[in-house]
């Protein structure tokens, strides 16, 4: 790239360097990133940066920024946190541009390194672009192959590199054209936020899988996953982007284009399940609030004969309080979380790896010694963490232990842009409730029902119909072709898709 019109820098050092992130106590799904973008601000980096800060849950791997000042880019991709590398120093005054985009990162396979960091950047002979992506393009690997057939480098292992390609490769017209066409070739859940000399654009998949929305600061909008961005900010929200939707932010305002037909939204369930904060707003439904109710469901649908009703921290919190509300047994914080556990912990053995869970989570005797305690968690996955924490608790002497999952059992793996585990590696694909219960060592074992779940979300659950949600882990409902998947099933790839093996 020429370095008189752009400035694009990795400050975490080398290109490949790479971060081995080992989470020991770790069974939880992961969403791979959180995308925010603002214009019009001369303090765009900075603002950005308090943006990405309220989406780290949404990825703790890596972070990165993007900026333009009208006539450069400029860029930073790290490895960690946000807190750990933009701050001190004010960003935008390395970042300097009324506009910028911002991105947070958890890969799912594969090492983690810089040159998949995101935003990725781009000179097309339109002009600068770059492109940050939260979600799975589920035939991107089809198209690389052909793209790479076709003579194409690619520069990173990321699906967001598909869609910059496609965008170069489209013929004639206006940018917005040519991204428009390059969003039309793709499947799967995504949410995109781009960033060209002249304006922000954001772009949401056809079904609205992955969130995003548009937020104002005064006179200026923004683009972000959640709404909690938009808090930190002290920004008002507007509205979310319609599923099949791009918008253009500029000088001129704000201007909205069709990619695809329009079609009935299926945002992803998990939002309400695990993903989102619990103070964001998603479809206008508190999340906060959609998780108490899951709890006080549950708790009609699976009763238990206990003294105590201890959350799984943090996030089965709200549904533990949502049971106990609706039973009035006590609720008690039996089990206290260890915030300063980063996610670059590196167990040295393996009677340390087995103990693991303890870095994050230590039993809280006095609320749990000689009681019947029944433990609430968002979700079980794999169930490898949900054994040891009822290791714990009976290890601090309770009498007995019970769990309840405020999710139904998860059957199916994603393919939309979470961390999850095959088929063969989820308890609930493989195993029985009384299977289960006797893996899991406890005295009882309850999940939230399909229309339990959809009952909180003020919905009624219609299996004779397209549910209205993306809710495929539970049900085997997948939305969108899934072209790269079909691909290797059926041994046609003339490569491994572990080529593929980050996205965004």
């Amino acid at each position: 790239m020429s370095q008189d019109r752009s400035r694009i820098t990795d400050q975490a050092g080398s290109p490949d360097k790479t971060v081995d992130f080992f989470d020991p106590a770790d069974d939880k799904l992961r969403e791979e990133c959180g995308v925010f973008g603002i214009f019009g601000m001369d303090n765009a980096a900075s603002l950005t940066a308090l943006g990405l800060h309220a989406l780290q849950h949404r990825g703790q791997e890596a972070c990165g920024i993007a900026s333009v000042d009208g006539i450069r880019f400029h860029a930073e991709r790290h490895m960690g946190l946000v807190g750990d590398n933009f701050t001190g120093d004010d960003p935008s005054e390395r970042l300097k541009g009324h506009a910028a985009i911002g991105h947070v990162r958890y890969s799912t396979a594969g090492e983690t390194v810089l040159r998949n960091v995101q935003p990725l950047y781009s000179e097309l002979n339109t002009g600068g672009f770059a492109l940050a992506h939260n979600g799975h393009i589920t035939n991107a690997f089809t198209i690389r192959e052909q793209l790479v057939e076709d003579g194409a480098i690619f520069q990173s292992t990321s699906d967001t590199e598909v869609v910059i390609h496609l965008t170069a490769r489209a013929k004639g017209g206006k940018f917005i054209d040519r991204f428009i066409d390059a969003l039309r070739q793709i499947d799967g859940g995504f949410a995109f936020v781009g960033l060209t000399k002249k304006s922000l654009i954001g772009a949401r998949d056809r079904l609205g899988i992955r969130p995003l929305l548009i937020g104002r600061l005064g006179e200026n909008y923004l683009l972000a996953s959640e709404t909690c961005a938009l808090d930190m900010i002290s920004a008002e929200f507007i509205r979310e982007v319609d599923p099949g939707e791009v918008v253009v932010i500029n000088a001129d305002g704000i201007r909205s284009f069709r990619a695809y037909p329009e079609v009935a939204a299926r945002p992803c369930v998990f939002e309400f399940v695990y993903f989102a904060r619990p103070d964001s707003v998603v479809g206008g439904k508190s999340v906060y609030e959609v998780r108490k109710r899951m709890g006080q469901r549950l708790a009609q649908e699976t009763p238990a004969d206990v003294d105590v009703i201890i959350p799984v921290p943090d996030s089965g919190v709200p549904a533990a309080l949502g049971y106990a509300q609706e039973t009035g047994i006590p609720f008690e914080l039996g089990i206290i979380r260890n915030h300063y556990v980063g996610r670059t912990f590196i167990a040295p053995t393996q009677q340390i790896r087995d103990m693991g869970v303890r870095l994050k989570h230590s039993a809280n005797r006095a609320m749990i010694e000689g009681k019947r305690v029944l433990l609430v968690d968002d979700s079980i996955v794999r169930g490898t963490t949900s054994t040891k924490i009822v290791r714990m608790i009976k290890a601090a002497g309770a009498k007995e232990v019970h769990f309840r999952s405020a999710s139904p059992p998860i059957k199916f793996p994603d393919h939309y842009g979470i961390d999850m585990p095959t088929t063969e590696k989820l308890i609930a694909a493989n195993y029985g409730l009384e299977a289960m219960r006797q893996m899991l060592e406890v005295d009882s074992l309850g999940f939230l029902s399909i229309e339990g779940l959809y009952w909180a979300m003020g919905e009624q659950y219609r299996s004779d119909t397209a549910p209205q949600y993306t809710d495929h882990c539970f049900t085997g409902h997948y939305p969108t072709p899934l072209t790269d998947v079909e691909r290797e099933k059926a041994g046609k790839s003339a490569k491994q898709l572990s080529f593929l093996v980050e996205v965004a």
